[in-house]
């Protein structure tokens, strides 16, 4: 039997027989074949999938209401309180249950890649797809890394462990909850494995501001001549897709901190949408689903193993979970300067806002704080169609300080580094979501190209008239009715209703900032 103790953040094993520490990527996928987890697919990949849940879970989200951060958290629907007391009864019952188990997985890496404020964590899983999902998304440590390696935070990761919500303060059989005094994250009663990643990046954005780096739900690359882009978008937006560029060197694909040196990745591996994925359109993430790389719920042909991108039959939130070694063109370590260029991305359902626009100071800020984009199908539970949507600075679900916070720290670093900022909208064209279609890839990234290029810096524009946006008239590569989102709508009577409905929508979620300056609401948001 095993006996499991966690002090502070690094578990210490009693009995290590059926305890599995650090093992190697082959060793993992021989686990999970033999443990009947998942299938091995045609190009190596390990094939899983995670049941019940499909996308994360955020209604059964929560931080423990401890001393020391009870005055700094933004409690509310996304950092929901729980009790010390009911956080302390879970935690030994899921130890009792996690002691019973004939095998446990363990790995041992970091968060950040920035060894001046990299967070050593520790991973243990009931699974060992769970296992090897932490060895491709986390950063593995060098073998002598591994000899002065202690932890400073830990994952307990049992799906098949359930609250008892009448008994334990919890919404449902789920919960995912961080103790920052303890220094421990529980999750159990579901397998979908990125609750393990988010969670991990809900803790970096506690702990980075508090040391002066601004923590950022974004993507990154570098240009050949050291030119740094970030692009902000919630999943589905496109982040990965536009940061795995063939002439830019990627940092990393979601999650990064800004400190005063420059850029740098909290990952060391990538978490991309495979939905409708092909060579084709995405090379860069296809070819890097290899041996060890996790597919969660692909349809895989039985016979051939061969993936089936396009089968939606299990969810429209399907998922490779691979190293950044898989790709080609990588910063390593992932760390560079500071950026040039910064790009909010938003899937615009209304089909209203522009494909491409740069913003002044003003609004780069308001645009993000209100960080307006449509929930995709898939990426949470209940969403079956997208839905309009304002999550704050592009990430609010990972955020558990004042959203005022980060954004403050973002407008500083703008100023300090005279970085240009873009909205660029990957979502609908030609009309709202259910008439217009969806932005041609093609064209997306001929306009964000040009604006990695400082093409855009300084040509012609037209203001939208109810945004207040500054459109380009031209972009090489992009047919110019398509820039100017009415000329694209067969009704313009509809486009102009449609465009001050979502209009209002900002107007109405702004008021929410009340210690935002003012300049930055009446400069920053729609004209009308």
């Amino acid at each position: 039997m095993n006996s499991v103790h966690i002090p502070n953040g690094h578990v210490k094993l009693v009995k290590k027989d059926n305890v599995h520490v650090q093992l190697s990527i082959p060793q993992l996928v021989e686990k999970v074949l033999s443990r009947g987890e998942g299938l091995l697919t045609s190009t190596g990949a390990v094939s899983v999938s995670t049941g019940k849940y499909t996308g994360r879970s955020p209604k059964d989200k929560f931080i423990v209401q401890e001393r020391s951060v009870k005055e700094k958290i933004a409690w509310g629907p996304t950092n929901q309180p729980i009790s010390e007391e009911a956080f302390s009864r879970l935690y030994d019952k899921m130890i009792n249950y996690l002691d019973q188990q004939e095998e446990l997985f363990v790995f041992n890496g970091f968060a950040g890649a920035d060894k001046k404020h990299q967070l050593p964590i520790q991973v243990i899983n009931e699974f060992a797809w769970h296992n090897l999902f932490a060895q491709q998304l986390f950063i593995r440590p060098t073998v002598e890394e591994m000899h002065t390696h202690e932890s400073e935070f830990t994952i307990l990761s049992a799906p098949n462990f359930k609250a008892d919500p009448t008994l334990d303060e919890t919404n449902s059989e789920t919960f995912i909850i961080i103790s920052f005094e303890r220094r421990v994250i529980l999750i159990g009663g579901t397998e979908y494995a990125g609750e393990m990643k988010k969670s991990i990046f809900s803790v970096m954005n506690y702990l980075l501001p508090e040391a002066n780096v601004l923590s950022m739900h974004c993507s990154a690359n570098v240009g050949l001549e050291g030119d740094v882009a970030l692009f902000f978008g919630l999943s589905g937006t496109g982040k990965t897709t536009l940061s795995a560029d063939p002439n830019r060197r990627l940092i990393g694909d979601d999650e990064h901190g800004w400190s005063s040196n420059g850029v740098f990745n909290i990952e060391g591996g990538c978490y991309a949408k495979t939905i409708s994925l092909s060579r084709e359109k995405e090379p860069q993430i296809f070819d890097a689903i290899q041996f060890g790389a996790v597919l969660e719920n692909v349809m895989i042909n039985p016979n051939s193993r061969i993936a089936d991108y396009d089968d939606s039959t299990l969810t429209e939130n399907t998922r490779a979970a691979y190293p950044l070694e898989a790709l080609d063109n990588i910063v390593k370590p992932s760390v560079a300067g500071h950026p040039h260029t910064i790009v909010f991305l938003t899937a615009d359902a209304f089909g209203v806002l522009p494909p491409i626009a740069k913003l002044t100071k003003e609004q780069a800020m308001y645009h993000f704080l209100s960080g307006y984009t449509s929930k995709l199908a898939g990426t949470e539970r209940g969403v079956t169609s997208p839905e309009a949507t304002f999550s704050t600075c592009f990430g609010a679900p990972f955020l558990p300080l004042p959203a005022t916070r980060y954004a403050e720290m973002l407008g500083e670093k703008i100023l300090e580094h005279n970085a240009n900022v873009f909205i660029v909208n990957t979502g609908w064209t030609g009309g709202e979501y259910g008439s217009g279609s969806r932005m041609k890839l093609s064209y997306t990234r001929a306009m964000v190209q040009a604006a990695l290029e400082g093409e855009l810096n300084s040509v012609e524009t037209v203001q939208d008239a109810v945004f207040g946006l500054n459109i380009p008239v031209h972009v090489a590569g992009v047919p110019d009715e398509v820039l100017q989102p009415q000329k694209t709508w067969a009704d313009p009577q509809r486009y102009e209703q449609k465009s001050k409905e979502l209009a209002a929508k900002f107007r109405e979620n702004f008021k929410k900032f009340t210690d935002v300056a003012m300049e930055i609401s009446r400069k920053g948001g729609p004209l009308q």
